[in-house]
């Protein structure tokens, strides 16, 4: 992933395991890509699924652009995804198999001109999972706090 990062879906990492990510594109209209660039959007509750062969978002609130005429798009419908075939082949037996599910990650610019997003293959986490992530970050904040002010006391 290269490029300047519009949005972030910072809650997937709490609420999944995240086992694999891969880069897909978007098919957007003209004002999507501009309220886009503006950084009008939000992944929360959005998904990904396969439908008739085709790889779709689902969720994804694109806001309507502000400067926008009578063309401008629906906030809510569903954004087709472009990957390769044996990709989304691939994707689709390990959906079915193990029961993961496809989770957008982030949205960036990648070269300045086209909008790509980030899917992770995810599996849901139970809240004790939860628990224990919350427990190693508190756990790491506490021994990197320490290591501060043992060094500050040395000076």
């Amino acid at each position: 992933m290269a490029g300047k990062i519009v949005a972030q879906n910072r809650k997937a990492r709490h609420d999944y395991f995240i086992l694999e990510s891969l880069e897909c594109g978007i098919v957007l209209t003209g004002t999507e890509i501009k309220s886009i660039r503006a950084g009008n959007l939000n992944l929360k509750d959005s998904y990904a699924s396969i439908d008739k062969g085709e790889l779709w978002l689902v969720g994804l609130h694109v806001s309507p652009y502000e400067k926008g005429s009578y063309y401008n798009h629906e906030p809510e419908r569903d954004r087709k995804l472009l990957v390769n075939k044996h990709e989304l082949i691939r994707l689709n037996g390990k959906i079915r198999e193990k029961g993961l599910t496809l989770v957008p990650l982030s949205v960036y610019i990648k070269d300045g001109r086209r909008a790509k997003i980030e899917l992770a293959l995810a599996k849901g986490k139970t809240t004790y999972d939860k628990r224990d992530a919350i427990a190693e970050r508190d756990a790491k904040r506490d021994m990197a706090r320490a290591v501060r002010h043992k060094n500050r006391g040395d000076e």
